[in-house]
């Protein structure tokens, strides 16, 4: 799909040319650092317009006179169009950013009396979720909003959506249709993603690199650009800025708080990324205790609590000496980059091991094969003899059987006592006992063993290993592409394997009438992440809450936190991703639809797509300049009133994909299929989609000399019949193809 996308844009560029500026002016050439591995994909907010008929390639104010261009873009070719102007607030909470980028946009290469469809391309960071987009211009307005999937009205629309796709596992764009030449449309987009943490920093980093194109033509007109930030760590610790992409002013300092502006008068886009980083500074292990009361429209409406800590300095600190078990997924969907990619990230893994720390590795598929009988200490012959075993045996084959070899890591720790046991699974496939391993490790659990089961996935059911991962106090990771396994993976051995506090408990809420606590099993603290708790509660909150655990060496954790009413932060949007997975994870566990309600409900509550919902996007459309239709506001009052939707028969809906991980494909790994086989393609044309159903069929049922000796037997007129028959029966075909293919409601 991206490199689609990529050449798409390639040839947008070259058949851009076709447009006349006036004398001695045109568009900067792409960079060779535009033209990078990555080919053309987008490194800021961007629009294309989407070209299938090139002779409407032109200035809309300067005719060129090009001479004719025969034939149809197919793909259709994307040209990128110019930034009239463009900012950007980004507000980091605790672990979450909040980016918000306002824009506006001219279809600079389309004649005047011609329209074209625009797409969006919206990059975004770590874990980035679209939580809305708006258009307007030319008469026209945009707006995105979720609905239930369980709206039986929609069912058929949102099983063919395809106006929004994801590019790669960060670019989604969005086709808005219909934006007349030379008109101006202004965008306004808003995204989260999460804050990344390492050696003691917060960092986070928002594409904002524009390229040379997209800068309007003619003479070098200085444009305002605007970056403002706010930063609320939650808490009374003072930050400090460690970088900066660009230079900012300082307009708000205090404990717990940041705010900065950087405002420039430029000649070209910005051509950096925004990045920034700070520390909240301490020493020592720091907490804090926020509680906040559910905003007046809340569908819930239990108190909100969030509870987190920090590892504070890690040079200063000492983490647990680990147990860890390596389950490693070698059945024949695993073959290729995807097992390569796992088995450099084991072996440096293996690396990054202390000399006091053991391990074992086991590989599986059907049957399992282990390194050793009992655990090895990390020594350097130890490895060594490791690497070698690993070499020889994982070769990809076989089926995925997951159960057999997580029983047999648990009976090989459970005599881990004064170390942190961890059991880092890697697999691409979904099983269908995942309910019961589980139960299993959850019953396990009860009985008093320690399992903490940090893992990461390629492509199963994201939410099985949320629960797993829940159960056993781990954590996990999904790599959506398979690029990404190395890095994703040893990352997530860093954070697993750097525990500070271990056996975390809350004291102290057992007064409340009630209270539901994210997630349920408490994680360890680690020098790789901050710990975030969170919850609804009934009833008065005690004042403080006392939270204790295990320091690494062996001696009793305990810290007091006190209770702080928070005005600053809007608790319910920084939780809301992470309630509506675990809740989805539950949901799924369960079986339950009253789970599954209520994650729908949180999802079009706090605007966060989620696997019960769909994201649409809504059309409405008036005379220019006038407002939006009376009909159109009383709804949107409703519904803001009331979570539910009133139809209207003017407004036009649009559907979004690509936001449902899912929850695996059992199938799919019984039958042995790699990742790379599920991968998104671009959609095919009309007559595309026709002949690839068509002539294959004919090709794959007639020899060509077959045919051709056939036809020198025939005289002219069984020809002339022939002929006619066959021109018949594709009409009737063509006929067929298009009621199979149109996704409108006339057929």
């Amino acid at each position: 799909m991206a490199d689609c996308f990529s050449s798409s844009v390639e040839f947008g560029l070259n058949l851009s040319k076709r447009v006349y500026y006036g004398k001695g002016m045109a568009p900067s050439p792409a960079t060779a650092m535009e033209r990078s591995a990555e080919g053309f994909l987008p490194t800021a907010p961007m629009c294309y317009a989407v070209i299938s008929d090139p002779e409407k390639v032109e200035n809309p104010d300067i005719r060129s006179y090009q001479p004719y261009v025969l034939g149809e873009c197919d793909p259709p070719a994307l040209i990128p169009l110019q930034v009239l102007g463009v900012g950007m607030e980004v507000e980091c909470s605790l672990d979450t950013a909040f980016v918000t980028v306002t824009g506006k946009w001219r279809v600079h290469c389309v004649t005047a009396r011609s329209t074209c469809d625009c797409q969006v391309a919206i990059p975004m960071g770590e874990q980035g979720s679209l939580l809305g987009l708006e258009v307007d211009g030319s008469g026209r307005s945009y707006h995105t909003e979720l609905i239930s999937l369980k709206d039986e009205k929609d069912k058929d629309k949102v099983a063919k959506a395809k106006d929004g796709y994801f590019l790669n596992s960060r670019i989604y764009t969005i086709k808005i249709p219909q934006f007349r030449g030379g008109s101006v449309f202004s965008i306004k987009i808003k995204w989260s993603q999460k804050i990344l943490f390492h050696d003691g920093q917060l960092s986070v980093c928002v594409p904002f690199s524009f390229p040379s194109y997209v800068n309007p033509v003619g003479r070098r007109i200085s444009k305002k650009e605007k970056i403002f930030l706010k930063v609320n760590s939650g808490g009374a610790t003072e930050m400090l800025c460690k970088t900066a992409s660009h230079p900012f002013k300082e307009l708000l300092r205090q404990a717990g708080k940041l705010n900065l502006l950087y405002e420039a008068e430029v000649l070209e886009w910005s051509s950096t990324d925004f990045n920034f980083s700070y520390t909240v500074t301490s020493n020592d292990i720091f907490g804090g205790l926020l509680l906040q009361s559910p905003f007046l429209r809340d569908f819930d409406e239990r108190e909100i609590f969030c509870l987190y800590l920090y590892p504070g300095n890690s040079q200063d600190g000492k983490v647990f000496k680990k147990d860890v078990v390596f389950i490693v997924d070698i059945s024949v969907s695993m073959k290729g980059s995807p097992l390569e990619n796992t088995k450099n990230a084991l072996l440096t893994s293996l690396s990054q091991l202390h000399a006091q720390d053991t391990f074992n590795i086991i590989a599986f598929n059907g049957a399992v094969s282990l390194f050793s009988s009992s655990m090895e200490t990390a020594t350097q012959e130890a490895i060594l003899n490791a690497t070698k075993w690993v070499d020889t045996n994982f070769i990809a084959n076989g089926d995925t059987n997951i159960m057999l070899p997580l029983t047999q890591a648990m009976k090989l720790l459970e005599k881990s006592t004064d170390s942190v046991p961890l059991i880092f699974l890697v697999t691409d496939g979904a099983v269908d006992d995942e309910r019961e391993i589980c139960n299993f490790v959850t019953s396990y659990v009860s009985r008093g063993q320690l399992v903490r089961t940090p893992r990461i996935c390629l492509y199963c059911n994201h939410y099985f290993l949320e629960m797993l991962a829940q159960i056993g106090r781990g954590h996990y990771d999904f790599a959506h592409d398979l690029d990404a396994i190395d890095f994703r993976m040893q990352r997530l051995f860093s954070t697993a394997s750097s525990v500070t506090v271990a056996d975390i408990t809350i004291e102290g809420l057992e007064g409340l009438d009630s209270y539901e606590l994210f997630p349920t099993h408490i994680q360890d603290l680690s020098f790789g992440s901050p710990l975030i708790l969170s919850g609804r509660y009934s009833g008065t909150f005690p004042q403080s809450v006392k939270v204790t655990g295990t320091l690494a060496d062996m001696t009793n954790f305990v810290v007091d936190l006190k209770m702080k009413r928070e005005k600053d932060i809007q608790l319910s949007n920084v939780l809301s991703k992470r309630h509506i997975d675990l809740v989805t994870a539950q949901a799924w566990l369960l079986k339950s639809e009253e789970l599954e309600e209520k994650v729908s409900k949180m999802s079009i509550q706090n605007k966060v797509p989620s696997e019960y919902t769909c994201m649409s996007m809504v059309l409405v459309q008036s005379d220019e300049g006038k407002k939006a239709p009376e009909q159109f506001l009383l709804q949107k009052a409703y519904k803001k009133l009331s979570f539910q939707s009133l139809e209207m028969n003017n407004i036009q809906k649009l559907f979004l994909g690509g936001w449902s991980l899912g929850f695996g494909d059992v199938k799919a790994t019984a039958e042995n299929l790699a990742p790379a086989i599920k991968e998104a393609k671009p959609p095919e044309g009309l007559l595309g989609k026709a002949a690839s159903t068509c002539c294959s069929r004919l090709a794959d049922n007639c020899c060509g000399m077959c045919l051709l000796q056939t036809c020198n037997f025939m005289n002219d007129k069984c020809t002339i019949v022939c002929t006619q028959l066959c021109a018949a029966l594709a009409c009737f075909e063509l006929i067929k193809c298009c009621i199979e293919l149109c996704d409108c409601d006339c057929l």
